[in-house]
């Protein structure tokens, strides 16, 4: 074979046997797509971010008839993150870092601090140091970015921009250090970039994408991804408006604060236009009068919320897990919704009063088993007392220690291998 024909081969059969292990991993579904960035090409499109630290959308209420003081420390108890440190999952470090924040420091050694829930999300030798080798890194490195591993698999983060949307709440900022396994240091900005390249409209979770992208952006409204298609917040909000209330993870309720996180920001920073605002509005108040009709008499709502009075005149066989879930979530976007959005402030309460209930007269294993859906309970009631979690325990931590705790507590608090999170729509 002649030389240039011999080197045209050469280069051809690099680039398929390229192409065939991008196929294989986005087949594997641990980044959810091919990355084309690793072959020849332009360096990508980067969004410029002008803040340091993401955005925080406050609670617009201080309500101690809804939780008390003492109700409230009762149940940031119940979701302190109380894991043992062996086999640590992406999803329960995610959900209380989002709700305690990278800033949050305890007394008891056996607490996992703020910063410790975080390296283990971002260093690479952290996470090792939890699992071992025996499955794969939670962080995939490209050439211009960190992309988190999702999905079922074992030792991954469950959700789509799980991880960066968390890591958003929580505070941590754009230039945090990722340690990656090919020993680089990367950025948090580099994930979030990879992100915004990465993000279809049409992907099958998008909750977090919004979220993520919300916190980061504003007062950018657009951006192009790697396919070249410009995407930009009302196309999210239009997205996250498709289909029956019911669709999306959490019995459709992640779609709900993602949307009244996008209205609050809008307010600030006009990053829709007011016909697309008030689509949110109208949605909302659609939602509003679905639980009033559809909660029941001890104050929880039903996974299936969406059929407002018939969810009453046919109740379901819900596990409470269900119960929680819903119950928790609506809570947390109502307290950062304004108050049009509202069912009567008195449903709002029958509705505290049942999450509190519920969430301190469980034993830790039982939180444990849960606790990805109770941590949305202490998020959602700290917020109605317009507080951080990390804030409140910090000045109320002496009086946390003469709480009784519960007798029935594990050896072991380690978080359960099978995670309902990853199925519950």
């Amino acid at each position: 074979m002649p030389r240039n024909r011999q080197a045209q081969f050469s280069f051809w059969l690099v680039q398929a046997i390229a192409l065939a292990g991008i196929g294989f991993s986005a087949l594997r579904g641990g980044t959810g797509r091919a990355d084309l960035r690793i072959l020849p090409g332009k360096a990508p499109d980067v969004v410029h971010i002008e803040r340091e630290l993401p955005l925080r959308v406050e609670s617009l209420y201080d309500d101690p008839e809804l939780v008390s003081d003492e109700e409230l420390l009762k149940v940031l108890k119940q979701v302190l993150p109380k894991f043992s440190q062996q086999n640590l999952k992406p999803n329960f470090v995610e959900h209380a870092l989002r709700i305690w924040g990278v800033d949050a420091e305890f007394r008891d050694p056996l607490v996992l601090s703020g910063p410790q829930l975080r390296d283990v999300l971002t260093d690479n030798g952290r996470y090792l140091a939890s699992w071992g080798d025996k499955v794969q890194p939670l962080l995939v490195e490209s050439r211009d970015g960190v992309e988190v591993r999702w999905g079922k698999e074992e030792g991954a983060s469950v959700h789509h921009d799980h991880w960066i949307a968390c890591l958003a709440e929580a505070g941590a900022p754009l230039d945090e250090p990722i340690f990656t396994p090919a020993k680089h240091t990367r950025t948090i900005n580099d994930a979030v970039q990879q992100a915004l390249r990465d993000f279809r409209v049409d992907e099958r979770e998008y909750e977090w994408s919004a979220m993520a992208f919300g916190l980061w952006l504003p007062p950018v409204k657009t951006w192009r991804a790697a396919d070249g298609r410009q995407v930009s917040f009302e196309m999210l909000v239009h997205r996250l408006l498709r289909g029956d209330k019911r669709f999306g993870v959490c019995s459709g309720t992640h779609r709900l604060y993602s949307l009244v996180l996008l209205a609050r920001l809008d307010d600030q920073f006009s990053i829709l236009s007011p016909e697309v605002h008030e689509e949110i509005m109208a949605h909302m108040r659609g939602v509003r009068q679905l639980l009033i009709d559809s909660q029941f008499a001890d104050g929880h709502w039903p996974s299936n919320w969406e059929l407002g009075a018939e969810a009453l005149a046919k109740p379901i066989d819900d596990p409470l897990r269900k119960q929680v879930i819903s119950t928790g979530h609506h809570l947390e976007w109502m307290a950062i919704a304004p108050e049009e959005l509202h069912p009567p402030r008195e449903l709002i309460r029958k509705a505290a009063r049942w999450a509190i209930d519920t969430t301190v007269s469980r034993t830790p294993a039982q939180i444990l088993e849960h606790y990805t859906f109770y941590s949305h309970i202490g998020g959602a009631l700290s917020l109605w007392r317009k507080t951080r979690p990390a804030d409140f325990w910090r000045a109320h931590e002496d009086q946390a220690a003469a709480l009784t705790s519960n007798p029935d507590a594990p050896a072991d608090l380690r978080p359960p291998l099978a995670d309902e999170h990853i199925n519950e729509k």
